[in-house]
């Protein structure tokens, strides 16, 4: 799985959904029970075997730089107690995935987001996460599903799931032929389609794997809904030429950028947490090595 090096990670949305709490804190730094959503997709990008993570950010994100960093005080007062055990992930992370960042001046859209991290990602396919939509499975996550795809397909790959008829406005939403269970060769997709204009109920989630070639066709794109550069405009470009393919992902999925989808993320994994059965994924992934 080592041809996807890099994951990018927009992260310069407001999270105006959840305000207050987002008026000085980044809504990827939001905790599911413990854990924050950003740290669980950093999880799941070094589980398919990615170690170079690269977060396009905006003012009031301090936060997330801080989060994968040493933090001297913190460290020292726990250093000897119980408690110094809770940080083992974050340091594990630290030790074996490489971290940059840089700003989008303006929230312009995802299209935008991607483009303005083309300076971290360079020539090379990578990965797209979307720490708000949180994933979860018993068996490989999604981004490593979506990772060993891209090494049979060669092209640009979009996880989707099937919503609800009366939700596509939320949603970009696929067109394909099935080549294979699960497995669309996508031929139209379409930006937050009203229901009577949806041509499926199959809908884009947060998790993406793209060609270089993708950023070229941003900048030719022109802007969408909302005057925004929108991804999925720039993918049916790609889809055209039946460079994009769409695979309906095993796992579960919490929309928690909604508050609703929060809750219910966070009730279902403290539950599982509580499970004394429950094996969780082996976020570590491939053996790695420093």
């Amino acid at each position: 799985m080592a041809s996807i090096k890099k994951c990018l990670f927009p992260a310069a949305g407001y999270g105006t959904r959840f305000l207050p709490a987002t008026k000085a804190m980044p809504k990827e730094m939001l905790p599911i029970v413990t854990k924050p959503l950003i740290q669980y997709g950093v999880e799941e990008a070094l589980a398919a075997g990615i170690t170079n993570m690269a977060f396009v950010t905006g003012r009031g994100k301090r936060a997330l730089e801080d989060h994968f960093d040493v933090s001297y005080e913190l460290e020292h007062q726990i250093a000897g107690s119980d408690k110094e055990s809770l940080l083992s992930d974050t340091r594990y992370l630290m030790e074996y995935c490489t971290f940059s960042y840089t700003r989008q001046n303006e929230v312009k859209g995802l299209g935008h987001a991607i483009l303005s991290g083309e300076c971290l990602i360079g020539d090379e396919p990578f990965a797209v996460l979307l720490a708000d939509d949180y994933c979860v499975g018993t068996g490989d996550l999604v981004l490593a599903q979506l990772v060993q795809l891209y090494a049979r397909y060669k092209c640009s790959i979009v996880a989707i799931e099937d919503v609800p008829i009366t939700e596509t406005s939320r949603y970009g939403i696929i067109d394909g032929e099935e080549e294979a269970p699960g497995i669309y060769r996508v031929r139209d997709m379409i930006e937050k389609p009203a229901p009577a204009d949806a041509p499926s109920t199959m809908a884009i989630i947060g998790r993406y794997i793209l060609t270089p070639d993708i950023f070229d066709v941003i900048r030719d794109t022109p802007p969408g809904k909302n005057g925004e550069l929108q991804i999925t405009d720039a993918l049916l470009q790609q889809a055209r030429h039946g460079k994009v393919i769409a695979y309906r992902f095993n796992g579960r999925r919490f929309d928690c950028g909604s508050v609703d989808g929060f809750i219910a993320a966070t009730n279902y994994t403290y539950s599982r947490n509580q499970n004394q059965n429950f094996k969780p994924p082996d976020w570590r992934g491939i053996n790695q090595t420093k």
